[in-house]
């Protein structure tokens, strides 16, 4: 059960953590979101279409990191509890790397490390019952 009351505390703890300067993102939105196309490309170039996504590559800058950290909640709740205006980042770097998919409802982190797995689970242990939460070996579920 994903419960739709929750806010973004959690996902913006998770990105501070993970997402650093200079870091390379991927931010993917659909192509009728235009605002969301033209805020990204602040950050980087439009390098991919397909099919119904845009695709905007970069590396992450102090005002790219301050927006996904600072920005208010997405009020458009209508078919999300979106914790983020974007529908896809994927942030690469040295700590992981990072995919927070369907506008922050899911979030995928692979080549984590025993201490970032500690903070992981530090973060959403509030949320255990919100979320369907699965940490390394996708057959067993905490």
């Amino acid at each position: 059960m994903i419960d739709c009351l929750v806010s973004s505390d959690w996902w913006r703890k998770i990105m501070a953590h993970f997402v650093k300067i200079n870091d390379e993102f991927e931010i993917r939105c659909w192509k009728d979101e235009k605002s969301e196309i033209q805020q990204a490309l602040l950050y980087g170039e439009s390098l991919l279409e397909d099919g119904n996504e845009v695709s905007i590559k970069g590396n992450v800058t102090h005002k790219l990191r301050n927006e996904l950290l600072c920005s208010p909640e997405p009020t458009d709740k209508d078919l999300y509890n979106k914790m983020t205006k974007y529908f896809t980042i994927n942030i690469t770097n040295d700590l992981c790397e990072l995919c927070s998919a369907h506008y922050g409802t899911e979030l995928y982190i692979d080549n984590i490390s025993g201490e970032d797995t500690e903070f992981f689970k530090k973060i959403m242990l509030p949320y255990w019952n919100s979320f369907s939460i699965s940490i390394g070996d996708p057959n067993v579920r905490l």
